[in-house]
C-alpha cells in the first residue's frame, strides 16, 4: 500500500468517524476512487487496514473524554459514583444490539463494501435520518434506558457502509427524548466499546501490521485518522450547539447522488 493513500483515507476516516456522514461509506468509495477495491473484487488490503484507521479515531476518543473515563474507571473501585456505573450499564446494553446483528448479518455487512453504488444510496438515507429529528422528537427526558437502547439498534443499522454510526446514533437519542449534547456525548463513547471489541477479535492480525512491509502505511494511516478524528469531534459539538447538526444532511445528498451516478457509469 502506498504511504500517501493510506494517509488520504486515515483523513477520510478520521474526519468522518464523527462527522455524521458514515465513515465507512466514506472509505469505502474513497478506496475504489484511489483504485484500492474494485466492483466484485475482494480487496488486496482486508479488514484489518480500516480497523487500524478505527483504532485511530479510538485514540482521539480517549484523549478527548480522558477525564469523564477515568471518572468510570475509578467509580468500579468506590461506593461513590452511582451515576458514572449507570453510565457504564447503558453503555454495555446499547452495544448489545450491533454486536448480536453483526454476528447474525456478518457475510451481508461485509459484501455490502463492494458495493459502491448501494453505500452511495445509503449516503441519502443518511441524509434522511439526520432531518427526522426536525420532523419527530420526543419530550427531552433524562438520558436512561430507552434512549441508550433506541442508540444501541440505530448502531446496529449503521454497521452498513453508508450510514453514518455517529449521525444515526445521535438522532436516535434526539427522538427517544435525549438532549443533542447528552446523546453526542454517548454516542462517542458507544464508539468505544464497539471498536475495542474488533480490537480485541482480530488482535492477532492488528499485531502483525506492524511487522509487514505495510507497516509504515499503516502507521501513517493511524495517525492522520487520529488528528483528524480528534479535530471532528471537537466540530460536531460545536455544530450541536449551533443547532447546525442537520445541515451534514444536505451533503449526504450531494455525495450520494453523484456517487450513485458516477459508480453506475463506471462499472
Amino acid at each position: 500500500m502506498e504511504v500517501w493513500k493510506a494517509i488520504v483515507v486515515g483523513i477520510v476516516q478520521g474526519l468522518s468517524e464523527f462527522l455524521p456522514i458514515s465513515s465507512s461509506g466514506h472509505i469505502t468509495l474513497t478506496q475504489f476512487l484511489l483504485g484500492m477495491r474494485e466492483v466484485g473484487v475482494e480487496p488486496e488490503e482486508d479488514i484489518t487496514f480500516e480497523l487500524v484507521l478505527h483504532l485511530g479515531t479510538f485514540l482521539s476518543v480517549v484523549i478527548y473524554f480522558r477525564r469523564k473515563l477515568w471518572d468510570l474507571f475509578l467509580c468500579l473501585f468506590n461506593k461513590e459514583g452511582v451515576e458514572d456505573r449507570r453510565m457504564i450499564v447503558l453503555l454495555l446494553i446499547a452495544t448489545l444490539p450491533a454486536t448480536a446483528a453483526y454476528f447474525l448479518f456478518k457475510d451481508f455487512f461485509e459484501g455490502a463494501y463492494n458495493n459502491p453504488v448501494m453505500v452511495s444510496g445509503l449516503l441519502i438515507v443518511t441524509g434522511v435520518v439526520l432531518l427526522l429529528p426536525k420532523l419527530f422528537r420526543a419530550k427531552e427526558t433524562e438520558f436512561g434506558m430507552r434512549q441508550a437502547l433506541w442508540m444501541g439498534v440505530a448502531q446496529a443499522f449503521a454497521i452498513l457502509p453508508g450510514i453514518s454510526r455517529s449521525g444515526s446514533t445521535i438522532t436516535g437519542g434526539m427522538m427517544s427524548g435525549a438532549r443533542s449534547g447528552a446523546a453526542a456525548e454517548f454516542s462517542f463513547l458507544m464508539f468505544l466499546p464497539a471498536i475495542g471489541g474488533g480490537a480485541l477479535l482480530k488482535a492477532k492480525d492488528v499485531m502483525g501490521v506492524a511487522q509487514g512491509e505495510n507497516a509504515m502505511a499503516y502507521g501513517a494511516g493511524f495517525f492522520a485518522a487520529f488528528l483528524s478524528g480528534l479535530a471532528a469531534v471537537y466540530l460536531v459539538l460545536a455544530m450541536i450547539k449551533k443547532g447546525r447538526f442537520q445541515s451534514f444532511a444536505y451533503y449526504c445528498f450531494v455525495v450520494g447522488v453523484a456517487g450513485m451516478i458516477y459508480f453506475s457509469t463506471t462499472s
